[in-house]
């Protein structure tokens, strides 16, 4: 193991859901993401205590300090658990190997909030992936993206085994991908059984990620709703309905994988208008679930969102879980007049247009 280094800094891009979010859960389920250019950045140094792990954030207003009781870090008041599962996840890994774990100092700064309020980027999920990418390099840990990608989905699986990894995939490789998550339960079920080591080298049935090509001849465009929304409460409350294994859980997953599939057809082939067609698909299956199990998907203003697109000849979405956050669009890249007019419409019915591009590269190795 070498800390020879005063620092280790990593940088992990937040992320959007194009297609396929809630059936992605599902272990084999399909789904889009795309990374975009607003990051997280994670920089650890050595901690001056022996056996410390300290924790600041632009977010908190004091550090936090941590000590290892049996293989976990306790100690202190408030609570940054993706951090903390992250660590903890790459001290197993270095246990395993006979390697200690050095005092760390963990410094986090974010561009995906606006004063503390959460674009709604998959900022736990480039936590995540950053701190696991940080604190495994400076640990002297060379590691593959595919392994740094399996450690962060034990850490946030640790936490909420309900979490797809969609997040994770996109922090780690960057671009546009179609992302199949694995059994998250059973991916524990490895670790505890054969440790860590081992089961980021087992097979880990339903799980693939494959890049992408962008959108031809097509803008993404980005609009905030303003208003939080908690991908774990709503994941929650559909399952809380006894909406797994329901015929309407069924129809739904069907379509998504239909329509995912459609679509990842349409970006491989340069074909513009079918992949619209996929994306004014997926709203609707949206819609149709969010009135089939009422969970306030589709807000006012990301329905307002999607009208502004269409409007004009585009697609739009909500990103990810809805019920707040952000929508998505795909408008004609050759007219910069319908995309500003977008804008203005979104403008007057309270969504902001963020300023965020497709961010071709993932966490840096």
């Amino acid at each position: 193991m070498t800390t020879g280094r005063r620092s280790v800094v990593r940088h992990a891009p937040g992320k959007l859901f194009v297609a396929g979010e809630y059936a992605v859960v599902e272990p084999g389920n399909q789904a889009i993401l795309v990374a975009v250019d607003r990051y997280l950045t994670v920089t650890v140094t050595a901690a001056g205590e022996p056996g410390a792990v300290v924790i600041s954030s632009d977010l908190a207003p004091r550090a936090l300090h941590r000590h290892w009781q049996d293989g976990r870090l306790a100690g202190g008041d408030g609570h940054t658990p993706h951090v903390e599962s992250a660590i903890e996840t790459v001290s197993d890994l270095l246990t395993e190997r006979g390697l200690p774990v050095p005092p760390l100092d963990i410094s986090i700064s974010s561009t995906l909030h606006d004063n503390g309020r959460k674009y709604g980027l998959g900022s736990s999920g480039a936590v995540t992936v950053a701190t696991v990418a940080a604190v495994s390099a400076y640990c002297g840990l060379g590691l593959t993206p595919d392994e740094r990608f399996r450690l962060a989905l034990l850490a946030g699986a640790r936490i909420d085994p309900k979490g797809s990894g969609g997040d994770l995939a996109a922090g780690t490789w960057g671009g546009w991908i179609a992302y199949r998550a694995p059994d998250r339960d059973q991916v524990l079920d490895l670790a505890r059984s054969l440790g860590v080591d081992k089961a980021l080298r087992a097979p880990w049935p339903g799980f693939s990620v494959r890049r992408l090509p962008p959108p031809a001849g097509l803008a993404l465009q980005v609009g905030w709703t303003r208003s939080p929304a908690s991908t774990t409460d709503l994941v929650s409350g559909l399952h809380r309905r006894a909406w797994r294994g329901s015929a309407s859980h069924h129809r739904f997953v069907a379509a998504s994988g239909d329509l995912v599939r459609a679509a990842v057809t349409a970006l491989e082939a340069g074909d513009g208008p079918g992949l619209l067609e996929e994306i004014r698909r997926a709203r609707r299956e949206l819609a149709r679930l969010d009135d089939e199990v009422g969970l306030g998907i589709l807000t006012p203003a990301l329905s307002a969102l999607c009208d502004a697109a269409e409007g004009v000849g585009g697609a739009a979405k909500p990103s990810g879980a809805g019920g707040g956050d952000c929508g998505i669009a795909l408008l004609d890249a050759g007219a910069p007049h319908d995309i500003s007019h977008v804008r203005r419409r979104w403008a007057a019915a309270g969504v902001l247009p963020l300023p965020v591009r497709p961010a071709t590269e993932g966490i840096e190795p």
